[in-house]
């Protein structure tokens, strides 16, 4: 179901619940929770007391393309529902929306998330496909004991393998799933700038490597 709706080839390393959405008795979304390649760093960054296991990230969302309208702000808002009833640890919802592809994360801003700013992130395209940097490292890895989780390829090794390296935006949201107590607790406490003053397509940027450091 992924690997046929979703725009990306590759599955997060650290994945804890897979989660089917039914319309009779068929399968036409899935939502995945776990965490990313810096579980810790993660959250900390945003909530230092918080550790790993209070909270989930949404690793790959996707809905069959003959769903109506709104149906994936139902989906999120029944994921979110699962957590609260199946998850009582949990407190934090965290996820990016992929300015790469043109996606400002109009679902996460339907369904009421906080958006914390964005980051630039690097892409890596060859042939026309999209390459996680965590693929490049079955091109450029110095040998079969290389441990780096990435090898990011240097402009001549791009030019040499015919790799294209951009950089965009991503985009933060989040959603408190704890008790209100705790949610103002962690408001108190936070890092980022909550805000629900939202990106729009305007915001979408992206540029290009064309030499070395340009």
């Amino acid at each position: 179901m992924i690997q046929k709706y979703h725009y990306s080839n590759i599955l997060p390393r650290l994945n804890k619940h897979f989660l089917g959405f039914y319309l009779d008795e068929r399968l036409v979304g899935v939502v995945t929770l776990g965490w990313g390649t810096r579980p810790l760093h993660t959250i900390q960054k945003i909530f230092p007391s918080l550790k790993t296991e209070d909270y989930y990230e949404i690793g790959r969302m996707c809905m069959s393309e003959d769903m109506p309208r709104n149906s994936e702000s139902q989906m999120l808002s029944q994921t979110i529902k699962w957590i609260k009833n199946n998850c009582p640890d949990i407190k934090v919802l965290f996820t990016w929306a992929d300015g790469m592809v043109g996606k400002p994360g109009y679902v996460y801003q339907g369904s009421n998330f906080y958006y914390l700013g964005y980051i630039w992130t690097d892409m890596y395209m060859k042939n026309g496909i999209k390459l996680h940097p965590r693929q490049t490292k079955q091109f450029f890895s110095q040998d079969s004991k290389d441990k780096r989780l990435t090898c990011r390829p240097t402009f001549e090794q791009q030019q040499e393998a015919g790799i294209q390296h951009y950089k965009g935006k991503q985009f933060k949201y989040l959603f408190f799933t704890c008790n209100k107590r705790e949610k103002k607790r962690l408001m108190k406490e936070c890092n980022e700038m909550l805000s629900r003053k939202y990106p729009k397509e305007d915001d979408l940027e992206w540029k290009i490597q064309v030499g070395k450091g340009k």
